[in-house]
């Protein structure tokens, strides 16, 4: 049998020292994820470009993500009231994730997005404002045929494995709807499953393209 020729892909390597994001399914309290939401880094994506109006509302990307560690330190918490009010200032047990790394495989126009990344108009940063991040850009070959899931975060489907997560999928610009979806994470980066319908990587890594993150996926 003869293998499919592989495409070319821009794979996207983002490194810190520490990452930590907020769960908003819970308010008034800081519950972190074990993973980036989609709407998060779809986010990033578009504030390297200049802005969801120079990115295509059909526009695809994949991630993985694994980090080190984790822990809880102490956040200044700057709450509002019942009428959106600022209240006085207080400290909350904040969760984070120690030397995490977040891989984005981008097969649409990787070229223009090499540019994009390594010239951003805005810093690239993961999760709060001031976490920015390392970078590490590279092409690839992708086979298409099944690769492993391991640290992949993927849509929650027969045959994947890993933490069932709710996660903001995208978000209105004005904010007032979220378009949510159901994903699968392995924190520990081992989960050896095959992802059905995924391309793979030299080394067997699953990529799989998630949903679009514009925000114009929100307004359906």
């Amino acid at each position: 049998m003869t293998a499919a020729k592989p495409d070319t892909a821009l794979q996207a390597t983002f490194t810190a020292p520490v990452a930590s994001f907020r769960n908003p399914l819970y308010t008034g309290m800081q519950i972190g994820l074990p993973c980036p939401p989609p709407s998060t880094v779809g986010g990033m994506l578009a504030a390297a470009a200049g802005g969801w109006q120079h990115i295509s509302p059909t526009f695809q990307f994949a991630m993985a993500f694994h980090a080190q560690g984790h822990g809880v330190d102490l956040e200044t918490y700057h709450p509002l009231d019942a009428k959106g009010r600022p209240t006085t200032p207080v400290p909350k047990d904040r969760e984070f994730l120690a030397f995490p790394t977040l891989t984005v495989w981008i097969t649409d126009q990787p070229d223009r997005w090499h540019h994009i990344l390594r010239r951003p108009t805005w810093p690239l940063r993961l999760g709060r404002s001031q976490d920015l991040v390392g970078l590490h850009l590279e092409a690839i070959e992708l086979a298409q045929d099944a690769g492993q899931q391991r640290s992949a975060v993927v849509q929650d489907m027969p045959g994947t494995s890993g933490t069932a997560l709710r996660l903001p999928t995208a978000i209105r610009l004005d904010r007032t709807r979220t378009l949510w979806g159901t994903y699968r994470h392995d924190p520990t980066g081992t989960a050896s499953t095959t992802v059905p319908d995924s391309y793979r990587t030299p080394t067997g890594q699953a990529v799989s393209p998630l949903p679009p993150t514009h925000p114009a996926a929100a307004e359906t």
